[in-house]
This record gives C-alpha cells, structure tokens and sequence, in this order.
C-alpha cells in the first residue's frame, strides 16, 4: 500500500484531479500495477486513483478518460474503501456527485451496479438519496434494479409505483419515505397517488426538512452549479431572482 505523502502519490493525484492525461499516462507506464494500488491517506483510510477521479465534489477535468485510462491500467472499478465509515466504490461516489460521464465509464468499464454498503446501500440508493438524478437514470438504463417503493416514487416511475404498492401494503414509514422521495424528485403524480394512499403531507422521514422543502431544494449536481458559480464570482441580477421567487403558476417573469 502506498502512503499520499509518497512524491509518485503526490504526482498522480495531482494529475488526477488536473485531468492532465498526459502525464497520467506517462506515470501509469512507468510504474505498472499503479492504477490498482491503495493509498493510505492522513486519517488511516485507504482509497485507490479510481476513487481520486470520483471524489467530491466531482467533475474532475478529462474525468471520463482518466477513469478509462485507469481501468485499461489495471484498476478495479468495483475496489472499495478501506478503513473509513463505509467501504464504498468508485461507483457509489460518482453517484453521490451526480458525475453521470464519469458513472458511465465505470459501468463500461465493468463497475457492478448493484453492489451494497455505501453511505446510504447501492449505487442507486446513493444518487437517490442524495439527489443526483442524472446518474439515477444512468444506472436505471444500465440494468440498476427498481425493487423499493421510494425507488420508483423519486423517478417517477409512476407503473412501477403501483406495482410496488400492489405488491404488499406498505407501512407508514415507507409511505412517508416514498412520499418525500417524491417531492424530493419533483414527481408530482407520484405524490399524488401516495397521497391518496393515506400520507401525511407534513410528514418527513427525519432528514430535517419537509416535503415541501425537499420539492423546492436543487438536486445535487445544480446546487454544485450554483456554488461554483459563486467561487468564480457569479452573482445574482437582484430583479430576475426576485421575479424567480415570486414565480407561482402562469404568473411568469416578463408576462
């Protein structure tokens, strides 16, 4: 196992994370069997070069190709972390970051969707739960199993909603789950049809906001927009955003 504090580490990870493929490249031929080796970091975890392309908040440049470059090296898409609270693959956390270009290219690359024990279990739970849609349909269209009713609430998914409904009554708490998965996803016949079901409108599966503010929260990879915006000195044209926040059915800005 290498030590981040090593200058080859040093390098790579630099590298990495400036998406200059070069010199990844160069450091991957010099030094075979890099791309699969574990790095210790400070705290005593322990992550592979992999895990560096998918570490928050993502989008590292080039991203894509240096994860594809890794995986022709030898790197494995489906290596989990070590040592820290969860043992979580390259895969779980690009789907914490919404990073669907570079999710795609661990699925190619032979990266197992279905693989539990992330932060919150698979790789759809955690683009689900933390709202990252785009690796969400990502992972659906590549065979990620829709088998739990916030699943299909949070999609949209409204047929298989009703399948799952119909399968065994759910209880309240998963009513509550679903329901605020729903909002979460800006699924309004889905919140619909859980309403008629019996939930409680106000009632929030202890995430320390209600569904109602989960429907006007930005998903993940917007709200990193939106940051970024910001450290690059971004600001808001005070007249649009206020006109934004009064937005209420057909009462547009400019109409």
């Amino acid at each position: 196992m290498l030590r981040e504090s090593e200058p080859l580490v040093v390098e790579v990870i630099e590298a990495v994370r400036q998406g200059d493929g070069a010199s990844v490249g160069r450091l991957l031929d010099a030094n075979p069997g890099l791309a699969a080796e574990y790095i210790q970091c400070a705290d005593g975890s322990a992550r592979t070069l992999l895990h560096v392309v998918t570490d928050w908040p993502g989008f590292p440049p080039n991203g894509p190709d240096i994860a594809r470059m890794l995986i022709e090296a030898g790197a494995d898409p489906d290596a989990r972390t070590v040592g820290g609270g969860f043992a979580e693959t390259p895969l779980h956390w690009a789907a914490s970051s919404d990073d669907a270009d570079v999710a795609a290219a661990l699925i190619d690359g032979g990266a197992d969707v279905e693989l539990p024990d992330g932060s919150i279990g698979t790789p759809l739970d955690n683009a689900i739960g933390y709202g990252c849609w785009n690796v969400a349909r990502l992972l659906i269209s590549r065979g990620a199993r829709v088998d739990k009713l916030w699943h299909a609430a949070a999609l949209g998914m409204y047929d298989r909603l009703l399948d799952l409904l119909d399968e065994s009554p759910p209880s309240e708490d998963a009513l509550t789950e679903a329901f605020f998965q729903a909002c979460s996803g800006g699924q309004r016949r889905a919140a619909e049809l859980l309403l008629t079901r019996g939930v409680d409108v106000n009632a929030a599966p202890g995430y320390g906001s209600s569904p109602l503010e989960a429907a006007a929260a930005l998903g993940t990879q917007r709200e990193q927009l939106v940051e970024w915006l910001r450290e690059h000195g971004a600001q808001p044209r005070g007249a649009n955003l206020a006109c934004l926040r009064r937005r209420s059915g057909m009462a547009l800005c400019g109409r």
